[in-house]
């Protein structure tokens, strides 16, 4: 048994003497919120170290998500995947969106962009795919489709920092991307999001509408609410920030070691990587059975391990919020994939125990 409890992932923090150092000037300016000059820096750092023309940075991922339906004054279905986080939905659902589930690819684990135009009506206004664990959805089939059928695209790019397409980074697809900068997530602010536009006009937009709906001039020009990321929470995505490249390489390092070492086991399976490149956020691996998966999680968790059924259910099953809408790849796969531990702290002697568990489970 394990003497510390290990789980899923582990926040990559800065060392805490590089965070206090920057809260000395919060102290001193004694400006906290209200698009301080951290939060600004932030925005600059991020859209340089990523290549991206602009990042509006929000209190959270899901904002980000409401934030971008908002700006594009979307009403209507929305096709999206039902192998996601209960966020994506409930951003749809809380701008009066109607979620439309539209199944995935089993070896992705991304929607199925063959099976989208299926699902267009005369009432669909947008597809939100999200970049499952960091790895790219088909992005240029996901376009056409769009500019056939004239709907806007918002990714749910909420694992996808550090992902690319093409060389470029995976945020610059899309009408709007919108991410996380959450704990869990590679460059993280303990909480935080942002969205990610080439458009001037969209950028200026979602602005206005993460404070208030107010414009330079303080007046109100948009129905807006309280998206802004404070200047705590900067301070420690820019101190984060520092770290960034390291982490992604361990991530890197650590995934390819696991799967090295299970890829000759013929019980389970991995995500396919089709698309760009992965920014290896997360270890999926999918068993041949729920009950296999069961049985090992339960062995795991006997040593203090605890891996995370990610995604499950399927969130077309939480029929208690959505019309219930079959999706049986994901409904099945959902079941029996398990995220292994994964982040920058985690051992290798530790991995070792986790890998030797699952192969004798």
């Amino acid at each position: 048994m394990v003497k510390k409890p290990i789980y899923v992932t582990q926040s990559s923090l800065a060392p805490l003497e590089e965070y206090m150092e920057l809260l000395k000037g919060v102290w001193e300016r004694g400006i906290l919120t209200h698009n301080g000059p951290l939060v600004q820096q932030l925005e600059g750092d991020i859209s340089t170290k990523l290549g991206i023309n602009n990042f509006v940075a929000v209190s959270n991922g899901t904002i980000a998500i409401q934030m971008a339906i908002k700006a594009l004054e979307l009403k209507g279905e929305i096709i999206t995947t039902p192998f996601t986080w209960i966020a994506t939905v409930s951003a749809i659902k809380w701008e009066g969106c109607t979620p439309v589930f539209c199944d995935i690819d089993p070896e992705t684990l991304n929607i199925d962009a063959s099976k989208i135009e299926n699902l267009i009506t005369d009432k669909t206004v947008a597809i939100i795919p999200v970049h499952v664990f960091g790895n790219a959805c088909d992005v240029e089939s996901i376009e056409a489709i769009a500019r056939r059928h004239n709907l806007k695209v918002i990714y749910d790019a909420a694992h996808a920092i550090g992902s690319t397409f093409k060389g470029q980074s995976l945020l610059n697809w899309g009408d709007i991307s919108a991410t996380s900068l959450h704990a869990t997530k590679l460059l993280n602010t303990a909480e935080g999001g942002g969205c990610i536009t080439d458009s001037y006009e969209l950028n200026e937009k979602l602005k206005r509408i993460r404070f208030f709906g107010h414009d330079n001039q303080k007046n109100i020009v948009e129905d807006g609410f309280n998206g802004k990321l404070t200047e705590i929470h900067a301070a420690l995505g820019i101190a984060n920030m520092k770290y960034y490249d390291r982490v992604l390489e361990d991530r890197k390092e650590k995934y390819i070691y696991y799967k090295n070492s299970l890829s000759n086991f013929s019980k389970i399976s991995f995500q396919e990587i089709k698309f760009g490149e992965c920014n290896y956020s997360y270890f999926p691996v999918i068993f041949e059975t729920e009950e296999a998966l069961l049985i090992t999680e339960k062995k795991l968790n006997e040593l203090h391990i605890f891996p995370r059924r990610y995604f499950y259910p399927s969130v077309n099953t939480y029929t208690d919020i959505v019309e219930y809408q079959s999706t049986p790849i994901s409904e099945n796969i959902s079941k029996r994939i398990l995220c292994l531990p994964l982040y920058l702290q985690l051992k290798k002697e530790e991995i070792d125990l986790i890998i030797e568990v699952i192969l004798s489970a």
